[in-house]
């Protein structure tokens, strides 16, 4: 240790790229069945690919029937041991331990998160089995899977998005356009081949919530050629996918969607990322390749760098823009921007030649230009609610150039499409809602997901449902379903965003806590990004799909902003409403 000198920094790596491996330990000759139990559960927490080191722990027979890609159960705390289940048996051949613990969520075999809390409460049970020395205690009795801690869990696991493409219905028409990209997130082991594990989940399909509403352009019963054991690419960032012979008589054009699934899955696995992705034959011939600028023109809805601008509403209910890097206000063209009409909220399209907003009585929604001597209409969406709050939410226009809305009526609550902004709007049936009332609405980029916050008996959360299209274009059928918790953690939710392919950004509280903002996953799990400063009386939060463009907010300070690194800073004193395009 040196005994002199001056004191400097020392960068000290995040703890998602820490390099610090765990690994279990065989059991000890002679372990009682408790120490036995321990040391299983602590195997379950190393990093071996096959859970070899856990096997040790089971009798031959049970390690052979044991699935640990089953399941994995997470617990926020546990597992603990249960004394009123841990004890010997009668006879005195065996040993029943007790585990509980309170579960939070369940990894299931296609890698999905789904939030489950509850108690926890299994057993395992211990047998004495022959070795090399004489009897041992082993375990021939657990429970399905693998079960960890809420900490271990963050250590071992890695969030992924896998891509398939939104399907396309007899609702869309023929000017639907290319179907966009879908995020699907999964769970990888972080230190196990990450990218293989990957390529492998999304050669499997899609997981079962996501499953109706997109598809792979992989043929049924593709895989990895035979043999394959691993995947990452060359020194130049290039990655070859070997592929059986399901893949074999693909045509081009079909290949180049393959490849692209492929990129954008894998385009986040690596430090360097992937510049070119290459599927070959069963015989290792080249069936295709794509690289990172073809790849973005295959995926519409990846939008990284095309938004010019950031929206908010003024003091005068008048619709204005800013650079999306910039401080200067202005009006946009066109009706919103000419005093025509006061909004109390605003969406912007993904394309920023249209808006819609809602008169600022909340009764009536409009649509028009944002180009210079455009019009305005009313469009045929009224609330007929007694009270202003109780009238129409924010509008939400989708990627494929859709726009949604929802009626707060206590007497009427509905959520209400317009396919293209127009004409009569369709009634989408919420599956699963029961006396909730909608209380706001963003739809996700790609069409197929749909957030809202739900207020029900007092409490407002955030759920996420699947868009399910039918029927013709003449008669649209438009559902959600399956609705889902998307921050189960938190107890009231004030505002949300998309802020990426299966992220949200949440202004909310936790049981008994303050306001704060976090990001979290479609699917309910936390998300591990980047921890977000505090805001006082944050009422709206607006965010683009492309993380390197700021958070917009409305808060007591008026209308702020927070690039990366940064602190919240305000940009005008006056105004509400913020909004990306979308």
């Amino acid at each position: 240790m040196p005994d002199s000198g001056g004191a400097g920094p020392v960068d000290v790596p995040a703890q998602g790229d820490s390099q610090v491996r765990v690994f279990g330990v065989p059991p000890r000759d002679g372990a009682p069945p408790a120490e036995i139990v321990e040391g299983f559960l602590e195997a379950l927490t190393s990093d071996e690919a096959d859970y070899a080191m856990a096997r040790k722990y089971l009798t031959d027979e049970a390690s052979e029937g044991w699935q640990p890609g089953s399941a994995t159960t997470v617990l926020a705390d546990g597992p603990n041991r249960d004394p009123d289940r841990t004890s010997n048996d009668r006879d005195g051949g065996g040993f029943t331990y007790g585990l509980t613990g309170r579960k939070i969520a369940t990894i299931n075999a296609k890698r999905a998160y789904e939030s489950d809390e509850g108690p926890y409460a299994e057993t395992l049970h211990l047998t004495k089995q022959k070795g090399k020395d004489g009897d041992e205690w082993r375990i021939e009795d657990l429970p399905e899977g693998v079960v960890l801690g809420e900490s271990d869990f963050k250590r071992i696991y890695l969030s992924v998005n896998k891509y398939y493409f939104a399907s396309r219905s007899s609702s869309d028409g023929d000017s639907a356009g290319q179907a966009p990209l879908v995020a699907d997130p999964v769970y990888v082991r972080k230190r196990i081949d990450p990218v293989t594990q990957s390529v492998k989940s999304l050669l499997e399909g899609p997981t079962d919530w996501l499953n109706p509403v997109v598809s792979s352009r992989f043929p049924t019963g593709t895989a990895l050629k035979k043999g394959t054991k691993s995947l990452s690419p060359d020194d130049q960032n290039r990655l070859k996918v070997p592929l059986n012979r399901k893949a074999d008589g693909i045509r081009q054009d079909r290949c180049v969607n393959m490849a692209a699934q492929l990129f954008f899955t894998l385009q986040d696995l690596t430090s360097t990322g992937i510049e070119e992705i290459e599927l070959q034959r069963s015989n290792g011939s080249r069936l295709c390749a794509l690289d990172a600028d073809q790849a973005d023109g295959v995926a519409p809805h990846h939008t990284a760098g095309t938004l010019a601008y950031q929206y908010f509403v003024d003091d005068k209910g008048q619709l204005v823009r800013m650079p999306k890097n910039g401080d200067d206000v202005e009006p946009v063209s066109g009706p919103f921007g000419a005093g025509e009409q006061e909004f109390r909220t605003v969406a912007v399209s993904r394309a920023e030649d249209r808006a819609a907003g809602v008169s600022n009585d909340g009764n009536s929604l409009f649509v028009g230009s944002l180009l210079a001597g455009g019009s305005l209409e009313r469009t045929k969406v009224r609330s007929k609610a007694k009270k202003e709050e109780d009238r129409l939410t924010a509008p939400s226009w989708d990627g494929r150039g859709d726009l949604w809305v929802a009626d707060q009526d206590p007497e009427n609550p509905r959520l209400l499409w317009l396919p293209e902004g127009e004409g009569a709007p369709t009634e989408v049936r919420v599956a699963g809602l029961g006396d909730g009332r909608i209380k706001s609405v963003r739809v996700s980029a790609d069409g197929a997901r749909v957030a809202l916050l739900v207020e029900d008996e007092g409490t407002v959360s955030l759920k996420v449902g699947r868009v399910e299209r039918e029927g013709t274009p003449d008669e649209p059928v438009v559902d959600v379903r399956e609705l889902r918790l998307a921050a189960p953690q938190m107890e009231e939710v004030t505002a949300m965003s998309w802020a990426g392919g299966s992220r949200l950004v949440v202004v909310g509280k936790e049981a008994g806590g303050v306001q704060q903002l976090r990001y979290v996953q479609s699917d309910g799990s936390v998300s591990l990004g980047p921890t977000l400063p505090g805001l006082t009386g944050a009422t709206e939060i607006a965010a683009s799909e492309d993380d390197r463009l700021p958070l917009v907010a409305h808060s007591e300070d008026g209308i702020v902003r927070l690039a990366q690194g940064a602190n919240w800073r305000t940009v005008l004193k006056e105004g509400s409403a913020p909004v990306y395009p979308g």
